[in-house]
């Protein structure tokens, strides 16, 4: 579905994808010492780089493939299964390369100056906002930050306060160098833990007007700066795309937990005291049926992924990507997409046994890992299921679509 016109010096998307795969061989033999450091290597960022995977999504005339969020889970999902904090890591910088795509021109032309740019971010509009002259003044915290320690760009939200009476507030994003911000490394978490997603912490901070974006005007996909570009892809309903790079690494978490599970069993032998030992791990019936629990809900999640993302770049292609029943199906597929993994995950670690737990099995880091992400606000199913049943009721859906 990605709409682009493939230059001679532009990879395909299977280029990328082999890219990717040699880069996740390396990302693989350093996951845990990315844990243990609380960070994605500098390393692994120069390869990614260098590989072009951050200009999947990124206009083309600024540099980049402009291919679409399909590509995206195609590039991140091999990096996700070999270290689920650097894929998730990579999702977040290809996507903000994307999202940069949908301020103002002079803002896209500042940040895609540089080509080794990258943008991370947190999106609640906590930011305390005074308008001045030629912008505004932003200050607060921010939480989450993943990806901060590779910034060079922060994208942090705020609330515009309404220029008359009786008017709403305009949620919007303020596009920040990393040079204006402070980092409060308070991320020391059970999973996920090399994202290294620490607090952003601002002081009174200048922002040109020409570096904010309305959130309003994402989500309907009619941001001005999107409109410069001919590709569709730019004028996707913010919410309807981009929480499915925090699902994508979610599938790559699945499917290297379930690649380390079946070499696993293909070699191990039980050690039951009582029964059931000396006997071969793939001879029993709930590690067959475990295994294939785990395999169906990941190839539902895939399917799912695909649909909404294929959906989402069509309504665009025709106009009507702000549509109510999109937006909010979209967020259904997510966070039902995140649920399935998570459901896979479980049954291979239960089905690994006391082998699964040890440190420097592979299976045990994706379990907290997998549950991690799917804990974001954006896939909380709780959140997400019960506005898309208010909607389906006829009710006012509370919540973010």
């Amino acid at each position: 579905m990605s709409v682009v016109s493939i230059g001679a010096n532009v990879p395909s998307v299977e280029e990328l994808e082999k890219r990717s795969l040699n880069i996740s061989r390396f990302i693989r033999r350093y996951a845990e010492q990315a844990e243990r450091t609380r960070q994605v290597s500098s390393e692994a960022i120069s390869r990614m780089r260098e590989a072009g995977i951050f200009r999947t999504m990124q206009p083309a005339i600024y540099g980049g493939y402009e291919y679409g969020f399909d590509a995206l889970l195609r590039v991140v999902a091999p990096i996700g299964a070999a270290c689920g904090s650097t894929g998730w890591v990579s999702s977040l910088g290809i996507v903000h390369q994307w999202l940069i795509a949908a301020f103002p021109k002079q803002a896209q032309e500042e940040y895609f100056s540089d080509p080794d740019a990258l943008a991370f971010g947190s999106y609640p509009p906590v930011g305390k906002v005074i308008p001045v002259e030629g912008g505004f003044r932003l200050s607060g915290t921010w939480a989450f930050t993943s990806g901060c320690d590779h910034a060079r760009w922060l994208v942090l939200g705020g609330l515009i306060p309404p220029t008359e009476e009786g008017a709403s507030a305009n949620p919007s994003f303020f596009l920040l160098p990393i040079s204006d911000v402070c980092l409060d490394d308070n991320w020391f978490t059970m999973g996920l833990a090399a994202t290294g997603s620490k607090n952003t912490v601002v002081s009174d901070a200048f922002v040109p007007v020409h570096r904010t974006v309305s959130i309003v005007d994402l989500l309907v996909g009619v941001a001005p700066g999107a409109m410069l570009h001919e590709n569709p892809l730019y004028r996707q309903s913010l919410l309807s795309v981009l929480p499915f790079c925090l699902v994508v690494p979610l599938l790559g978490i699945a499917d290297g937990a379930l690649a380390d599970f079946l070499a696993m069993a293909a070699v191990r032998t039980t050690r039951g005291a009582v029964s059931g030992g000396n006997n071969r791990m793939a001879e029993f019936a709930t590690i067959q049926s475990r295994l294939a629990e785990a395999t169906g809900a990941v190839e539902a999640a895939r399917l799912l992924i695909l649909d909404g993302m294929q959906g989402a770049l069509r309504a665009a292609v025709v106009g009507t990507q702000g549509e109510r029943n999109l937006r909010l199906g979209n967020r259904l597929k997510q966070a039902f997409a995140a649920r399935l993994l998570v459901q896979a995950v479980d049954a291979l670690l239960h089905a690994a046994g006391g082998q699964g737990v040890f440190l420097d099995k592979p299976i045990q880091r994706a379990w907290r890992d997998i549950h991690t992400g799917a804990m974001h606000v954006s896939l909380t199913w709780d959140a997400v299921s019960t506005m898309y049943g208010q909607y389906a009721l006829g009710l006012e859906p509370k919540g973010q679509y």
